[in-house]
């Protein structure tokens, strides 16, 4: 069913903002009773995916599943991929509520399913684009509420001058604040050497360079990691267990974007596996997702274990919250060791 959950204000990227977080709920049910309850969000500004796409690719999927053993989950995801058209986020929804109501159905919880390695993350907090100004006061609102890893969408066409203005403002609030800039593939190989050619005569060194070049530019992608000398993320890039492997080949990044709305659970189980073989980085990561989605995504990443940056910040910019349950936050430490089975997330009843 459709579920748009209106934002505090509109949430910027490099290819455009979002003002309501047009998202589908999935609900599934076994053959004893058991429920389940996924979430896609597809992104439009992030790769083209709609909330009506996703409702399409899901009505060609149930009449794929119906029947099918809940516990050969792989199996059953592998078919559903074969319906979905290409939606990541309708394949990760479905993937989703399979695995909650299959772990319900055992009484275990998804952190253990995934591995069982922790139950604590230690989240960032995105500033969108906007002004300097902006930047700042979102910095102080970021630092207000404990959090100490500060995340800055960076890109389009505004240019490199106002990205670097906003950074600099940022830095001069948050000073000992670690940063990650994202670029979302949104910034030319003219602009990214601008940028950090003002970063560094600022004194500013990144924790992360995300993404900035066109998703298929490895070769800049590494040139950007030699010349600056600072760690480089691909997110846009990375979708697959196969793009791991290039990126590892073409030593393009040294830390993998993990987001389960790219192309589903399996999916990023088997990026992870790549990731690790390569020695490269996790991150987990997300569109915007509700409390459900995101809490999903932090059992999956504090369960596989290994993961050095979380950014699962999303259920902070939405002003409704249609759901009970989720993952705890005490400052920037996300917990989810209090869930018994499943993700542990409810609808609330209207």
């Amino acid at each position: 069913m459709r579920m748009d959950i209106p934002l505090f204000a509109p949430f910027g990227i490099s290819g455009g903002a979002q003002a309501v977080a047009n998202n589908v709920l999935v609900t599934l049910v076994l053959e004893d009773g058991t429920v389940g309850y996924g979430e896609a969000a597809p992104l439009p500004a992030y790769n083209g995916e709609t909330q009506a796409q996703v409702l399409a690719a899901l009505g060609r999927v149930r009449e794929a599943v119906a029947g099918r053993e809940a516990a050969d989950w792989r199996s059953v995801a592998a078919s559903v991929r074969e319906f979905a058209g290409g939606s990541g986020s309708a394949q990760s929804a479905f993937e989703m509520a399979l695995l909650d109501a299959l772990t319900k159905r055992g009484g275990v919880p998804l952190w253990k399913f995934f591995g069982g390695a922790g139950t604590e993350l230690e989240i960032d907090m995105t500033v969108t684009t906007g002004t300097a100004a902006e930047a700042a006061e979102a910095a102080r609102d970021i630092a207000r509420r404990g959090i100490r890893m500060i995340k800055v969408k960076i890109g389009g066409a505004a240019g490199a001058a106002h990205d670097l203005a906003r950074i600099v403002a940022i830095h001069e609030v948050a000073p000992g604040a670690p940063l990650i800039l994202d670029g979302n593939a949104g910034v030319s190989r003219a602009a990214a050497r601008e940028l950090a050619a003002g970063l560094k005569r600022a004194g500013i060194k990144p924790a992360l360079l995300e993404q900035w070049l066109a998703k298929d530019d490895l070769d800049g992608m590494r040139a950007l990691h030699e010349e600056t000398g600072w760690m480089v993320a691909a997110d846009e890039a990375a979708c697959t267990a196969a793009d791991v492997r290039r990126i590892a080949e073409k030593r393009a990044a040294q830390v993998i974007n993990i987001k389960l709305m790219k192309a589903g659970v399996a999916e990023a189980l088997d990026i992870v596996a790549a990731a690790k073989e390569a020695g490269l980085g996790l991150m987990i990561g997300g569109n915007v997702e509700s409390i459900l989605a995101m809490t999903v995504s932090a059992c999956f990443a504090a369960g596989a274990g290994g993961f050095t940056y979380a950014d699962l910040d999303t259920p902070l910019f939405l002003a409704e919250n249609p759901f009970d349950g989720g993952f705890t936050l005490d400052g920037g430490r996300l917990s989810v060791a209090h869930i018994l089975a499943g993700h542990g997330v409810t609808p609330r009843r209207r």
